[in-house]
């Protein structure tokens, strides 16, 4: 059994949870219960930082100490980890004896190869972002202000520092993007990482001294860890490193980490550079995705637009949710939310296209077939293209979901979807019954059969909404995955009573 790894990114948890955290969850959940559908030994990671500055100045604002202001925080990502249906193996937590242990160990291996040295530090920071600036990304305003890239505001520091010596590692980086063409994706981020890489790479700030929580640096008293080195290893420190003979470390390197494109530089760049250095293999894919708007407008406090991702969940259903979130942009690509948009895919692509179809099909077998599954007699032409669409359909989405283009793999599952319910108002069932009953009983297995490949292949994007679609269809919870869709199920076996599994959403009146 292939193994496969994958991360989302630990969420920073000087702020409460949001739908773009949410939303990497999800994304990072649906290729996970894809892959363990296809028979993959998966491992899933999820987590929080927890250590830096900012969250330094987030808990004394709070009147708190840092490590209970982690604690409620993280408490806060688990939970939407949870009740967004996120199948994760593990969380972490930066602030864990286990990490901290890792990333000591790590830090001695740089520091052994002769990548890490003594100096000073001079230059732009943002504490917003936890990252330095070269002179020429910073923009002057003309009310005095200095800001990145990200726009956040920087401020011009000098303190001692250890140094990771970025630069010897320029041509190596580029050797791996050039031999890896998909370990950046989508491609438009690979050209803007190739592009700041061949720019040419300075030496890496890796220790702070004018704030105390973070990771101690060993032997270096009053210099903690740079959040960045900190938090990156906790994809290694989740699997038992330094430990190499733990049973986790089996599944390094990861398959794909999810990342925001805010952050690709540090995952695409700094990471990799860390691994190799180390003597360790960089992850196989760093896979990034863009930011939502809402009605069109960034998502921002003093707007007062942030959506809370339980709210909609508790609103419009979770399973509704997830399914928006990767069926309304392109991943990788930007986007925005509404709440009109996301009423719109329930009310016509979940209620009426295929929680329609399932309906009508499964009402049939109800009242015209005595609840039991229908044989199958002589097949049309008719029924020979929508069946071997049907079964066609997981090969076709191995491809796409493996780029994780989850949209393509929604609309390659909707023209299945489309193409039977053209199918059912073309053969009429309902008047089959009592021209031609043998001919009705085929018509009604062959659509069986095509929603039970549909409920089946949407199962990580819809867990509980598919499980119940195939609980009606009376599939055994041990024939759901995609190796047993060529098992054929009896006929004359008693399906459970059907039952609307998307109803409408009507918005409630004033």
């Amino acid at each position: 059994m292939a193994r496969y790894y994958l991360t989302t990114p630990i969420y920073y948890v000087n702020g409460a949870p949001h739908i773009g955290h949410a939303y990497t969850s999800i994304a990072t959940d649906v290729l996970a219960r894809w892959k363990r559908l296809d028979g993959h030994d998966v491992f899933f990671l999820t987590g929080t930082d927890e250590h830096g500055q900012k969250v330094e100045k987030a808990a004394a604002e709070a009147g708190l100490d840092p490590q209970t202001f982690a604690d409620r925080n993280a408490a806060r990502f688990r939970e939407m980890t949870e009740r967004m249906g996120v199948s994760a193996d593990d969380f972490i937590r930066t602030t864990e004896e286990r990490h901290k242990i890792g990333c000591i160990a790590l830090w001695r291996k740089l520091e052994a190869s002769g990548d890490i040295y003594p100096g000073h530090y001079e230059g732009w920071y943002a504490v917003r972002d936890e990252a330095f600036y070269n002179a020429e990304e910073i923009t002057e305003h003309q009310d005095g202000r200095r800001t990145a890239p990200s726009g956040a505001p920087v401020e011009w520091v000098r303190e001692p520092s250890y140094f990771f010596r970025l630069s010897a590692w320029q041509d190596r980086l580029l050797e791996l993007y050039e031999s890896q063409p998909d370990f950046i994706l989508p491609s438009s981020r690979r050209n803007e990482v190739m592009s700041f890489v061949r720019g040419g790479l300075t030496d890496l700030s890796i220790s702070r001294t004018t704030f105390s929580w973070g990771i101690p640096v060993p032997g270096a008293p009053g210099h903690v860890m740079y959040v960045w080195l900190d938090a990156l290893a906790n994809y290694i420190t989740a699997l038992g490193y330094p430990d190499e003979d733990a049973p986790r470390w089996a599944y390094w390197p990861a398959d794909a980490h999810f990342v925001g494109k805010d952050i690709v530089r540090f995952h695409a760049v700094y990471w990799p550079a860390f691994l190799m250095a180390a003597g360790l293999p960089p992850p196989r894919r760093i896979t990034t995705h863009g930011w939502w708007t809402v009605d069109g407008e960034k998502m921002s406090k003093s707007l007062g637009n942030v959506l809370d991702p339980l709210e909609l969940a508790e609103t419009y259903g979770l399973d509704p949710l997830r399914y928006f979130l990767l069926r309304e942009m392109p991943f990788g690509n930007d986007g925005t939310i509404s709440r009109k948009s996301l009423i719109t895919r329930l009310n016509v692509e979940l209620a009426n296209d295929l929680g329609n179809l399932a309906q009508r099909t499964l009402s049939l077998i109800a009242r015209n077939c005595d609840g039991r599954r229908p044989a199958k007699g002589v097949t049309t032409a008719d029924d020979a293209e929508l069946f071997a669409a049907a079964r066609a359909l997981p090969d076709r989405l191995r491809t796409v979901m493996d780029r994780q283009a989850f949209h393509e793999a929604l609309e390659e599952t909707w023209r299945i979807i489309r193409a039977a319910n053209a199918y059912i108002d073309r053969q009429a069932p309902w008047a089959l019954r009592k021209t031609d009953p043998v001919r009705m009983a085929t018509v009604l297995r062959v659509l069986a059969y095509t929603i039970r490949v549909v409920a089946t292949v949407l199962q990580p994007f819809m867990p509980s909404s598919m499980g119940r679609m195939l609980d009606q269809l009376g599939v055994p919870v041990a024939l759901r995955d995609l190796a047993s869709l060529g098992v054929e199920l009896p006929a004359g076996e008693l399906l459970p009573p059907p039952k609307g599994i998307f109803p409408r959403y009507v918005e409630p009146t004033m």
